[in-house]
Order: C-alpha cells, then structure tokens, then sequence
C-alpha cells in the first residue's frame, strides 16, 4: 500500500471526489428497502457499504491525524466496523440487514459529513501531503472501489430471489467471444512477478520476486457460455472424476447443477442479472462459476487452470494487451477491442489454480491496516483480471483478488491452459 510518486493535492481531492460520487450513484436507484436488505452472510447491505467505506476515512484518517475532529456517532464505530479486532468489536456481519437505522439518508448525511472534513485536510495540507496521508488516503480510495463491487454483486444476489425478477439496468457490454478459441503461448523460464511500487498496490502484491515457470499455452479468451451448456450436457456435474472432493460434495449438498441464477424454462436457459431474467446469450463469457466448477470444466476439456504467476506473465509478455485496459493508457487513447484481442481485463474474475498465499518477503503492514490483507491468506484462490463492474483505475496486471473456493455470487469465469 505503499506511494513513492510525488501526489498533487488537487488531483488527490478529485480522485476523492469521483471515487466517493460513484458508490452514491450506484445505490441511487434502489429504495429504503432494496438498501436494507442481506441476502447471505457474504454479503452486505448497500446502505451498510456507503457507510463503512465512510467509517474508513473516519476511523483511519480523521480520528487520528485532526485533533480536533469530532465523530458523526460514536456508535459507527461499532455498527461498521467490519473485521477489524484492533479497532475494536464488530457488529455481527450475519446481521447487518437487521440495521434498519440509521435510514439511507442518514448514512447520506454521514458521508456529507466525513467528506467535509477530509475536504479540510487536503486543503489545510495541500503543501505538506506527507506519505502516510497519502498511504492511506489512496488504500481508503481503493477499498471503497472494492467495495463498488461488492455493491453490485451483492445487491444482484438480493434481487435474485424476487420472483419479479426486477429490472434495475441496461445489459452491460461484455465482450463477446470469437467463434473459435485460441492460444497464446508463453516460453519457459524464469519471471519477476509482483509489483515493484511504482505506484498505489496492495501489500499483497509485494515484493516482486522471481518465479520459474515451464512452457504453457493459455486461451485467448474466457469460456463461454454455449461451451459450459456442453459441459453440463455432456454430464460434467454427474462425473465425480471431473471433481476434486471438496468440490464434489459441496455440489452434492447444495444440489448444483448449472452456474449461479441460471434456470432452464421450455428447455432453454435464462439467466438473471440486474438487467432482469434474460434468454442466455450463447456467445458470452459464462459467469457466477466457483473455483470448484471452473476446475471441474477445465478437467473436462483437457485443460487446466493457469497458476496466479502464468496469468500475469500472460499479460505481461504482451503488453499491447495491458496498454488496451490500461488506464493510464486509456486516458489519451481508447480502447480497440476486437474479436481477434486477448481477453484479459475487464470481462470477468479468472479463477486461477493458485491458493492466496503471501510472496516471499511479505511484511505486514503496521497497524490496523496491517488487518487489510495478509489475515485473510487461508482457505482462499487467486482470481485475475477484473470483471466489467471493476473500476477500470482499480485493475493493474498485478492485482490479486481471493475469495474461498465456493464463491459464485461474484463476476467470476473461466480460462484454461495447457502444457506446451
């Protein structure tokens, strides 16, 4: 979480301004009710994301670094407070669609407020924006555009129960795929992987270190979801072979049998997305698969799963590639995205084979932001690329997200890989 590049106050105040706008205009459609609302312990309500990321700025920046400030409610502490122990206890995260209040125009009021004041800081400190404000001005800036995400994938997974199957937006522009799939090869030996701190990066992506790695070839794009309609035709949820066990009685107990929200009426698929229930477009990346389906389907086709280090060697050894979704790239030229492109970016979350472990030489981070990332490495995959929720200023060829291997409410895909 570390900035080594000189930071202009102005420009910091805008990136606040603009991160903070979004998650406002994310939740503006939905009312009092779709913001109170928790579907699973995974996920959380939208009024509870608009006012941790705002305790964030609160519990980080301003209560330690403004001698003067003074708390929206001392209560926030507690109510939003999300996992971290050395701050104090936390409300239970099974239970936050039971805080009916504060309403959304109170949390609305709270943000109003903590945006006020951390106006005043950048302006009193315009001249003097030492390291650690900025540390932690850019880590707050990036937690809030994690937690955009979650906003939408979360709310999503809410709706998905509503028989109306409501209708909230347009269909995103997911790139589809070409009619044929295929590879880009990458040549053995030895890499650096990891991000050298020339900019913002989460400690997870540190140090840079050098991996060997064997000859691999790597689809040039995501699997769709006319080829997964194949895979389950063919009996892939029905041949334990495919599965590894924790896979096989995970989807044994929950009785799964096609990815997440997707449901068959006269024999042909739908799918809900907050675009509302819709005929599945067979050119489209298949999306809401677990690690455990991805695996499975890559078993099936002859293929694998690439590791965390393949993935980003991939887009590293093009760099046409990560200049298209680059977003300092972007900013004097558009992106050219065609059929004939490698898809990496900004489609879907790429289950990798990789466990979410630290890299050689990880430190933790002192303080409660040390909380951030390294407690979460167990139990968790390595996943790549973005999805097309993901803040395009969010996604660099070294970001690292993780969830555990059962997770399917998020923008997650599938690409595979062989040996060369």
């Amino acid at each position: 979480m570390t900035a080594h590049h000189p930071v202009d106050s102005l420009l910091m105040k805008h990136s606040y301004d603009q991160v903070r706008r979004l998650s406002e205009t994310l939740a503006s459609p939905y009312s009092e009710a779709d913001q109170t609302v928790q579907s699973m312990p995974d996920a959380s309500p939208l009024k509870w994301h608009l006012a941790h990321t705002t305790w964030f700025f609160e519990t980080f920046i301003l209560k330690p670094m403004v001698s003067n400030y003074k708390v929206f409610n001392p209560k926030y502490e507690y109510l939003f407070n999300s996992y971290y122990n050395s701050v104090g206890s936390q409300f239970p995260r099974s239970n936050r669609g039971l805080i009916t209040r504060p309403g959304k125009e109170e949390v609305l009021e709270y943000r109003g407020y903590v945006d006020a004041a951390m106006h005043s800081v950048l302006e009193e400190r315009s001249d003097r924006l030492d390291r650690r404000l900025v540390q932690l001005l850019e880590l707050g800036l990036a937690h809030e555009q994690q937690h955009q995400e979650l906003m939408v994938t979360d709310i999503q997974h809410a709706m998905s129960f509503n028989p109306l199957y409501p209708k909230v937006t347009d269909n995103p522009k997911v790139f589809e795929a070409p009619a044929e799939l295929g590879w880009v090869s990458v040549a053995e030996g030895l890499y650096e992987v990891g991000n050298a701190n020339e900019a913002f990066c989460f400690d997870n992506e540190t140090p840079r270190h050098k991996v060997y790695l064997h000859s691999f070839r790597a689809a040039d794009r995501l699997v769709t979801n006319s080829e997964y309609i194949r895979f389950i035709k063919a009996g892939g949820y029905q041949d334990p072979l495919l599965w590894l066990s924790e896979g096989w009685a995970w989807k044994s107990e929950h009785q799964i049998e096609a990815p997440l929200y997707w449901q068959q009426s006269e024999g042909e698929w739908q799918a809900y997305s907050l675009a509302g229930l819709q005929a599945l477009d067979p050119n489209a990346p298949v999306r809401h698969v677990s690690y455990f389906e991805a695996n499975a389907y890559a078993q099936w086709a002859n293929a694998r799963l690439l590791t965390e280090f393949e993935w980003e060697v991939l887009a590293s050894s093009h760099p046409e590639i990560v200049d298209q979704y680059d977003p300092a790239v972007l900013a004097t030229k558009p992106a050219q995205a065609n059929a004939k492109d490698i898809q990496l970016f900004n489609q879907l979350w790429q289950w990798t084979a990789s466990q979410y472990l630290p890299y050689p030489g990880f430190e933790v981070q002192e303080g409660a932001v040390g909380e951030y990332n390294g407690k979460f490495m167990s139990n968790q995959f390595v996943l790549r690329g973005g999805s097309f929720v993901t803040p395009p200023s969010h996604v660099r060829t070294t970001y690292r997200n993780f969830f555990p291997a059962t997770t399917r409410w998020q923008f997650t895909g599938i690409r595979i890989a062989r040996n060369d």
